[in-house]
């Protein structure tokens, strides 16, 4: 009976050994970081000397001290910062709200466009059939149209099944 066995579930199985593979190049990252990482120690012990570091390595290299960075300066754009004189008044004097007729187009296209997807690529790669194992949606959306086009095909018989039942013949 292959009908009642579950269909292995392919995007899981691929983010799990993607999961894997991250979890083992983090740890080689932790490792080599471990090994460039070595402990320096004051070279000499009163103040008044000159700021030297020694690293601990066979070589025994003597590093100076980093100098202070100047300070960047940037142009400051003051036209973008200054408030906006034409903001449109959402109230009229009488404290009722004013019709705003393109905040009312603006939202209703936002509400049937629906949420902007967190990772466009990963839509791309489903939609251009990328994973092994999926039929790409372009497949999934031609089977919805069929279905919609005989819905539709069998309701307009039904109506004109009852139109000819019901209406009185001459």
């Amino acid at each position: 009976m292959a009908f009642l066995k579950k269909k292995p579930d392919l995007l899981s199985a691929k983010a799990r050994a993607l999961n894997d593979e991250i979890a083992a190049l983090e740890a080689e990252i932790k490792k080599l970081d471990t090994q460039l990482q070595r402990p320096v120690e004051p070279r000499f012990s009163n103040a008044n000397t000159p700021s030297v570091a020694v690293v601990s390595s066979p070589a025994e290299k003597v590093l100076p001290a980093p100098a202070a960075p100047e300070p960047v300066f940037e142009d400051v754009n003051h036209a973008q910062l200054a408030p906006r004189a034409e903001v449109p008044e959402l109230f009229n004097e009488l404290g009722v709200r004013k019709y705003d007729l393109p905040g009312l187009l603006h939202r209703l296209q936002q509400h049937f466009r629906g949420p902007a997807t967190s990772n466009p690529r990963l839509v791309n790669y489903l939609a251009a059939g990328g994973v092994h194992g999926l039929r790409p949606l372009r497949y999934e959306r031609r089977i919805a149209h069929r279905r919609f086009i005989w819905l539709v095909v069998a309701l307009c018989l039904v109506l004109f099944g009852m139109f000819y039942v019901l209406m009185p013949h001459h």
